[in-house]
C-alpha cells in the first residue's frame, strides 16, 4: 500500500492534468480555479487508500476518487454562496472573484464533470453510482437543514448531529466505500469502512466549527467567526444556548435576532460568552467520542495490521488540524 504523500502527489498530478474544457471561459475558468486553489484531498485519498487497503490497485479506483474530489469542491463553491463567505484556504471565493451567476452555473458544470468521473470507474460501477447518487442528494438535504437552520430558533443537538451527518460525515463514508466496493471487498469489510468513514465525518465537522471560531485564519484558511455572523447553529452554538445564564442567553438572543451590527463586535461578544461556558470543551469531549467510535469500526476490518497502517496514521493525523 502506497504512502499517504505518494498518494497525494499522484493524485494532485492526475488532477491537475485533467482538461474539463476552455470556452466559455467564465464557465470553465471557475472550475479549475476552485480545483488549484488548494485544500488536503482527504476524501480522494481516502477512497485511495480504501482500495487499496482491499489490494485494489490505483488505476482503477482513481476516477472515482477524481469524481468525488470535483463533486466535493462544487458543493464548497455552492456553499461559499449561501453562506455569502468572502474566503475559502486563504483565496477570494468564486463568487466574490466572479459573480453569483457564473459561480451558480460553474458549480452545476462541476457536478456533471463529477458524475462524468464516478461514470469511468472499471468495477462494479452499478453499486458506485447507488453510493454516489445516494450520498449526492444526502448532502443536498443537509445543506438545506443547515440553511433551515439560520432561521429557526430553537434546533437540537440530535437535529444539529443529523444535519452534519447528511452534510459533512456521509461523503466521507461514501468515499470510503466507493474505493472498498472497487477492490471487491466482503461486504462486512464495505460496513465497517463506511462505519469509519462516517463517525470520522461526524469529528471532523465538530471540529471544523471548532476551527471556525477559535481557530487560526492564516492555517485554517477561512476567516474565523463566518458560523458567528451567519447565526449557524453550530455545536457550540446549542450548548452555550442550554447552558447560558439569563443574561447571557439575552446577550446571546440579542446578537441572534439584531439585523443590524458590528461583525467584529458580534464575534468577540459571542465567543466571549462561549469561554465562560466552556462550550468548546464539551465540543471536543464529543469529537473525540466520535474518532473513538471511528476507529472501533476500523479495528474490526478482516484485514492485516500491517495492510492498515497507512490508512490508520493518515486518520489520526486528521485529529491534529491546527487551531
Amino acid at each position: 500500500m502506497q504512502d499517504s504523500k505518494t498518494l497525494i502527489e499522484r493524485f494532485n498530478k492526475d488532477l491537475s492534468e485533467l482538461d474539463f474544457g476552455k470556452t466559455p471561459k467564465n464557465l470553465y475558468d471557475p472550475i479549475y480555479y476552485s480545483i488549484n486553489v488548494g485544500g488536503k484531498r482527504i476524501r480522494p485519498l481516502l477512497c485511495l487508500m480504501a482500495c487499496e487497503l482491499f489490494d485494489g490497485i490505483y488505476e482503477d479506483c482513481i476516477s472515482a476518487a477524481l469524481g468525488i474530489e470535483i463533486f466535493h469542491n462544487f458543493t464548497l463553491l455552492h456553499d461559499d454562496m449561501m453562506d455569502k463567505a468572502l474566503v475559502r484556504r486563504g483565496k477570494p471565493v468564486v463568487h466574490v472573484k466572479w459573480d453569483e451567476n457564473i459561480a451558480l452555473l460553474s458549480g452545476d458544470a462541476m457536478s456533471v464533470i463529477a458524475y462524468k468521473y464516478i461514470c469511468k470507474s472499471k468495477n462494479n460501477l452499478r453499486d458506485i453510482l447507488e453510493v454516489f447518487s445516494k450520498t449526492a442528494l444526502e448532502i443536498c438535504e443537509g445543506q438545506q437543514y443547515d440553511m433551515n437552520f439560520e432561521t429557526t430558533t430553537n434546533v437540537s443537538e440530535e437535529q444539529y448531529l443529523k444535519m452534519i451527518k447528511l452534510k459533512t460525515a456521509v461523503l466521507l463514508a461514501a468515499s470510503l466505500k466507493i474505493g472498498a466496493i472497487t477492490a471487491n471487498t466482503t461486504k462486512k469489510n464495505t460496513e465497517y469502512i463506511s462505519s469509519f468513514g462516517e463517525n470520522l465525518g461526524m469529528a471532523f465537522q465538530l471540529q471544523d466549527d471548532l476551527l471556525d471560531t477559535f481557530g487560526n485564519p492564516e492555517i485554517f484558511g477561512k476567516e474565523i467567526g463566518g458560523d458567528i455572523i451567519a447565526n449557524k447553529k453550530t455545536y457550540l452554538l446549542i450548548k452555550a444556548l442550554e447552558l447560558a445564564s439569563k443574561e447571557q442567553k439575552q446577550k446571546l438572543n440579542y446578537w441572534l435576532s439584531n439585523k443590524d451590527f458590528n461583525p467584529k463586535e458580534k464575534i468577540e461578544d459571542i465567543i466571549y460568552i462561549y469561554k465562560e461556558l466552556n462550550v468548546h470543551k464539551h465540543s471536543e469531549n464529543l469529537m473525540n467520542k466520535y474518532f473513538e467510535t471511528a476507529f472501533d469500526s476500523f479495528d474490526k476490518l478482516e484485514v492485516a495490521y500491517s495492510k492498515k497502517e497507512v490508512l490508520y496514521n493518515y486518520a489520526h493525523s486528521l485529529k491534529q488540524r491546527d487551531f
